[in-house]
């Protein structure tokens, strides 16, 4: 066989292999691997993701369908059942109203996951405006923008939302949840900013952006056609470990009786009545803390799997 005749097989070989190196795979077949399909086969090899996931779906489901996780009315109370034992529908018992614990801690999911989602989206819109501003224009925004941040970030969160709640504490129930959600938000966004203004800074040196600025196009298709997609990966990784925070925040203002109040039903505000009667029966007490504290854990890792699994420094 001729030099030529050898050059030529071993390219043909070569082809017939493809990129991946396996035979019979042409390389015109392979399909170049994002990040967020490597991400996904990460993620897809983690019992914690899915162990977080299914706590996250079910919480999702109880504040949307309670119905579907007890018949029981949270309303129903009755004295003659004060602290009475489980029976019938009433697996963990009654409380010192006589309601059912379960059907309270069941319902108590909505309005904890309402605060700590609507807060989780306001503070998401304000970090994502502040940081691809401050990232994008760089110079004195920048400066004055970081500046700001540090301020906000500066502020105790519990301390500066007991102090601004106060201002509503006799005010209607609609009002003292968005004021829950507002001041949440407000106080809440500086390390998501931090995150997306850091995402821009890097994104804005790219190739694609030097290409659509010599097309022509203007800082605002920039940010909102080529920045914001990749600043906002960052930013949902950051954002869900926050809901899980913004969810426990609640729970500790309306223990204090600072957030929601009675008639709404909420896990603070069972966690609180339950204290005060913890001696008599620790089960109202129990339950919706257990609640709680799956619901928090579940957001907290599953922010943590998707940050490792973006990160390729993580793997």
């Amino acid at each position: 066989m001729s030099d030529f005749e050898t050059v030529a097989a071993t390219e043909d070989q070569s082809a017939r292999r493809g990129v991946s190196g396996e035979p019979g795979t042409p390389a015109a077949t392979q399909r170049p691997r994002s990040l967020a399909g490597d991400a996904w086969r990460d993620l897809r090899r983690k019992p914690v993701f899915w162990i977080s996931l299914v706590l996250v779906v079910l919480v999702a489901a109880m504040a949307a369908v309670p119905s579907l996780f007890t018949a029981n009315d949270p309303r129903d109370c009755l004295l003659s059942r004060q602290h009475a034992g489980p029976s019938g529908g009433a697996i963990f018992g009654y409380d010192f109203q006589g309601c059912d614990t379960y059907a309270r801690a069941v319902y108590g999911a909505r309005a904890s996951l309402l605060v700590g989602a609507f807060s989780a989206l306001l503070t998401g819109v304000i970090a994502l405006v502040v940081g691809m501003v401050a990232g994008f224009f760089g110079g004195w925004v920048d400066a004055v923008l970081s500046r700001v941040i540090d301020i906000v970030l500066g502020i105790p969160l519990l301390l500066a939302a007991i102090v601004l709640l106060k201002r509503v504490s006799t005010a209607s129930d609609n009002v003292r949840l968005l004021a829950v959600i507002f001041v949440l938000a407000v106080l809440g966004w500086t390390t998501a900013a931090r995150v997306v203004r850091s995402s821009v800074i890097t994104a804005k040196e790219q190739d694609y952006v030097a290409a659509a600025r010599m097309l022509g196009a203007g800082n605002g298709r920039i940010m909102w056609r080529h920045i914001l997609p990749n600043a906002l990966a960052p930013a949902i990784v950051v954002l869900t470990i926050a809901l899980g925070s913004f969810i426990a925040a609640e729970a500790t203002l309306s223990f204090l009786g600072i957030g929601l109040k009675a008639p709404t039903i909420s896990w603070g505000i069972e966690i609180d009545a339950g204290r005060v009667h913890m001696r008599e029966s620790a089960t109202p007490l129990v339950v919706p803390s257990v609640f709680l504290a799956l619901t928090v854990l579940a957001f907290i890792m599953l922010g943590d799997a998707i940050r490792d699994a973006f990160d390729p420094k993580l793997r």
